[in-house]
């Protein structure tokens, strides 16, 4: 544990959280992607197995289980409870074009052939192309909710310290996870765009508008 992972999974927690609450207390997921809320449950479906093999400490189960509440919390609140509100015109991202390369890359590029192993390299592939779904559906809109923003923002500051973590670690450990690191990257470009339209735009209290896609 360091610091840069510490404030990564509080950013990461962030992000949950303001989106839940969004959710619960407008009574309404208009403007959230729910597949790529799906996408997330899976992510943590998949990587958190290992809370019924080994236990590292306290803070890693509760955070994982946290995890794990609020990403089916969310899905049941878009898909069921106030599943009138769900944009699914506008959710249309198709789910096949990321699973299925995922998963042959998930057998093909792991660090052992068992089923656990190959399940938490999935999670890693699938976290980082996980977003997409919701960042089409804001190109396709063009425009998304200040707290919608907010909680893209703090979930790509949570894909940033995470990068500072693995850096942190190769100097400091001589550790490095090349799957997660590569992954980790490709997830943190997908966000740059919207980090320039965050600072610029958001934070001087614009709404955050993209272009409509040709």
């Amino acid at each position: 544990m360091n610091i840069y992972r510490l404030a990564g999974d509080i950013s990461h927690l962030m992000a949950i959280i303001i989106l839940f609450v969004k959710i619960w207390r407008s009574k309404s997921c208009a403007g959230i992607s729910g597949k790529s809320q799906v996408l997330f449950a899976f992510v943590f479906t998949t990587r958190y197995l290992d809370l019924f093999t080994s236990f590292i400490s306290i803070y890693n189960s509760v955070i994982k289980v946290v995890f794990l509440i609020l990403t089916y919390a969310t899905v049941y609140l878009i898909y069921i409870r106030f599943r009138e509100s769900y944009d699914k015109e506008n959710d249309t991202f198709r789910l096949e074009f990321l699973l299925i390369p995922v998963v042959g890359l998930s057998f093909l590029e792991n660090h052992d052939f068992s089923p656990l192993e190959i399940l938490w390299t999935f999670s890693i592939y699938l976290e980082s192309v996980a977003i997409l779904p919701q960042l089409f559906m804001i190109t396709k809109t063009g425009e998304a909710e200040s707290i919608t923003t907010h909680y893209l923002f703090f979930l790509g500051l949570y894909r940033a310290l995470y990068l500072a973590n693995w850096i942190w670690r190769y100097y400091e450990e001589g550790f490095l996870d090349q799957i997660a690191v590569v992954s980790g990257v490709v997830q943190t470009i997908f966000y740059c765009d919207f980090f320039y339209l965050y600072f610029t735009k958001v934070l001087k209290g614009n709404k955050l508008s993209l272009p409509m896609p040709v």
